[in-house]
């Protein structure tokens, strides 16, 4: 990582789980960085995974998908979820990266990017999301949640930028 990443947290999965959460998040950095490396053995046991702030489960996400393996091309929208930012689809052998802006920042709602690639059914896949959390509250905890699971061996690691 480069010298401003400082690292804040970091997980590995010893059985597998619903839901993964970074809690007390120190406010002394300008944005956060969150690493999912996805286990060999399907990360995802289904097409849907999300980034929730602060425990939020109302109508405050709101996101934009881009798609590609290759073959075809997508993209959607969702402007009032309850589940989070997407954080892409079904995820094997591949890394999510999330970026999230001025997440200490209680004068504006918080942006984040998510890049995700991956292989699956031997096929490659990318997909590229920007998404909004519509409170300016400062982001205390993030939980990675999925509709099922995350598979044993899925790890995360969390970074802290520090101000340049």
């Amino acid at each position: 990582m480069a010298a401003t990443y400082e690292p804040i947290a970091s997980t590995t999965l010893g059985s597998d789980a619903s839901t993964i959460t970074f809690s007390a998040i120190p406010q002394s950095f300008t944005d956060l960085v969150c690493v999912f490396k996805n286990a060999s053995n399907g990360s995802l046991s289904s097409n849907s995974s999300w980034a929730q702030f602060n425990s939020d489960a109302t109508a405050n996400y709101s996101d934009t998908t881009l798609y590609g393996n290759g073959t075809s091309a997508l993209s959607s929208s969702n402007t009032s979820a309850t589940t989070g930012v997407a954080l892409g689809g079904k995820i094997d052998n591949g890394i999510t990266v999330l970026h999230i802006m001025s997440y200490a920042n209680t004068n504006v709602y918080k942006t984040c990017l998510a890049s995700s690639e991956s292989l699956v059914s031997s096929a490659h896949s990318v997909f590229r999301i920007v998404g909004m959390w519509r409170s300016t509250a400062a982001i205390t905890s993030v939980s990675f949640v999925n509709n099922t699971t995350f598979k044993t061996g899925v790890a995360l690691s969390l970074y802290g930028i520090k101000a340049a």
